[in-house]
């Protein structure tokens, strides 16, 4: 049994509210919230003084990738440095990806994931992405949300020749995600596309990674999208977008939400505050540092996904946290197409999202909560036990304190890599200590992490009714409209 401990004096903000309380957290749950009068503090329990400090549900991360197998290298984040980078920042749970290779069973890959994950620092849980399809992939994605708590499926509209899902596969996977009532989720760039503009820009004589923007423009992210959000139209599911990085696929999320469509689409932060001109930096493996897919976009992108946020067409805030060092990024030195897509952010996610998003005035402390953990709780249904304050949930708890400064810096980050896309960003809020599951694994600049202490999460399918509602209900409907048609005679055809 671990030692009690009382929050004391802080504003408690969830996503509905700010106020002042105390919260009492025992065996890793929290047990008691006051409401203005101080709590007891029971024998031998630590207190913990909020006073000026803000205490909030843990930040849930829903898109990274640790230890990722990808073009030609691993990532350089293992599930223990990431999820304890995670911690510093006051992120207390990632969803990460399990990724076949192509043929690979779902199954395989998932245990293989799982055997990774077991010196995870935090909690944890996974997508699982369906990057190819016949019988065994429908009866694997059933095992997954029925025996291993699963529900939610992801598949990538991008990297030809690798793990990109075609149309067919993205109906099949679609039907059958909503017969579990499993969420999908998609990474929504035009992969044919992409492909056809990589090989032109090269051949045009750009290697450096400035081709990069120019063969993943903006228009290939909102064909995807659209794509996408209207095949889970017709089909009746539920439609996840990861990293929304641009106006085209913002304004399709928005037209299918306004129609009543149940989409969900997520932004990443440093989308929100880097622009396109990294790219074009003098210094090679600076520019090459911020190859990620989709890319960063002009600047009148980063206002209307602030806009996005604050008016809810976009719900979640993520990292797409995706670690590869200098020489893992110099493969591509020669070509940009062989540069390994991603960067950084796990452990700066949240102070980037308070200093330019709540000090700012563009979101207030409720929504940021909102952004950066209860709605992913929903989402992925883990609310209220993740994402709350709540009597019962797990004590995954930050103590915010929104005057102290730090400059951010790979110097001093606890990423597994040598470069940060935040470099030199001074940041005003950050977390005073990190609570997961009741135990301080951050204490004012004290890393207290421990391998193999986080554990993995089942998230239960929502109610399968997504998928066969609609058709069931469309077709009753033209059962009950006859239609008089007059037959072709013979002469007619």
């Amino acid at each position: 049994m671990s030692k009690p401990i009382l929050i004391r004096g802080g504003t408690l903000v969830t996503a509905d509210h700010e106020r002042r309380g105390d919260v009492l957290i025992q065996d890793g749950l929290i047990t008691a919230v006051s409401n203005e009068d101080e709590l007891d503090a029971p024998a031998g329990a630590r207190v913990i003084d909020a006073g000026g400090a803000y205490v909030m549900p843990g930040g849930i991360d829903p898109h990274t990738h640790m230890e990722l197998p990808f073009m030609g290298t691993v990532a350089s984040e293992d599930f223990f440095t990431g999820t304890s980078a995670a911690a510093a920042g006051g992120t207390t749970m990632a969803i990460d990806f399990v990724i076949p290779s192509p043929q690979e069973p779902l199954l395989d890959a998932y245990t293989k994931w799982r055997g990774w994950a077991e010196k995870a620092a935090c909690d944890y849980s996974f997508h699982v992405a369906v990057t190819w399809w016949d019988d065994s992939v429908h009866a694997d994605m059933g095992t997954l949300s029925t025996k291993h708590g699963v529900n939610s499926f992801k598949h990538f509209m991008a990297y030809k020749g690798a793990i990109m899902c075609d149309d067919e596969v993205l109906v099949n996977s679609f039907s059958r995600a909503g017969e579990l009532g499993a969420i999908c989720t998609v990474h929504a760039e035009n992969g044919e596309l992409v492909f056809a503009l990589q090989n032109r820009v090269f051949e045009s004589g750009i290697s450096g990674p400035e081709g990069h923007p120019l063969s993943r423009p903006p228009e290939v992210e909102g064909e995807a999208a659209n794509r996408a959000i209207r095949i889970a139209e017709v089909l009746g599911v539920p439609l996840y977008l990861v990293h929304t990085s641009c106006i085209d696929a913002l304004e399709a999320v928005t037209r299918a939400r306004l129609e009543g469509q149940r989409v969900y689409a997520e932004v990443l932060a440093q989308h929100l505050v880097i622009d396109d001109s990294v790219y074009r930096d003098g210094d090679w493996d600076r520019a090459a540092h911020h190859v990620m897919s989709p890319p960063f976009r002009p600047k009148h992108h980063q206002q209307a996904l602030w806009a996005g946020l604050a008016s809810g067409m976009l719900q979640t805030t993520a990292t797409d946290h995706c670690c590869f060092c200098t020489p893992q990024k110099r493969m591509g030195v020669e070509d940009f197409r062989k540069i390994p897509n991603g960067t950084n952010g796990i452990e700066d996610r949240m102070a980037v999202l308070w200093h330019h998003g709540v000090r700012s005035g563009k979101l207030t402390p409720s929504e940021f909560v909102a952004v950066t953990s209860t709605n992913a709780a929903k989402i992925f249904n883990i609310y209220p036990r993740k994402g709350s304050l709540d009597v019962g949930a797990d004590a995954d708890i930050v103590v915010w304190d929104p005057a102290k400064h730090r400059t951010i810096s790979a110097a001093t980050h606890h990423q597994n890599i040598d470069f940060s896309i935040y470099e030199g960003m001074q940041v005003v809020g950050n977390p005073a200590y990190t609570l997961s599951r009741g135990r301080v694994v951050y204490d004012n600049g004290q890393l207290n992490t421990e391998r193999g202490t986080g554990r993995y999460v089942d998230r239960p399918c929502h109610a399968p009714y997504w998928a066969a509602q609609r058709l069931r209900n469309e077709t009753a409907e033209a059962l009950a409209t006859p239609v008089a048609r007059k037959r072709p005679t013979p002469e007619e055809g």
